[in-house]
């Protein structure tokens, strides 16, 4: 019961009912709120993941596109011609040269 005052005893006794009650439920609105934006701050990540994902999804095939025109637009022939050159550059043909003037040292 409270204390005696010039309001009604009932009224105060509403009155501090309704704050306790205030009280007590404070916690639990706080952890809902804290769940509920912690619940849209993860759907915001996945979002975020998946649009990342879709994005070096599209990198991989424009790369993939590139290099395939890259391989058509070629010459295949010069392009082999020129890569046998390159492959075969000059150790033989040196040694080649490097025989001739030894001999002709020789002579």
């Amino acid at each position: 019961m409270a204390f005696p005052t010039a309001v009604n005893d009932q009224i105060t006794d509403a009155v501090t009912q309704s704050n306790v009650k205030v009280v007590g439920e404070s916690p639990a609105f706080a952890m809902s709120s804290i769940y509920q934006t912690m619940a849209h701050s993860t759907g915001i990540l996945f979002e975020n993941a998946v649009s990342a994902q879709q994005q070096q999804n599209t990198l991989s095939q424009a790369a993939a596109n590139q290099g395939v025109m890259q391989i058509y637009s070629l010459d295949t022939t010069a392009a082999a011609g020129a890569t046998e050159k390159v492959a075969q550059t000059g150790v033989a043909d040196n040694l080649t040269s490097l025989l001739t003037v030894l001999n002709a040292f020789r002579g």
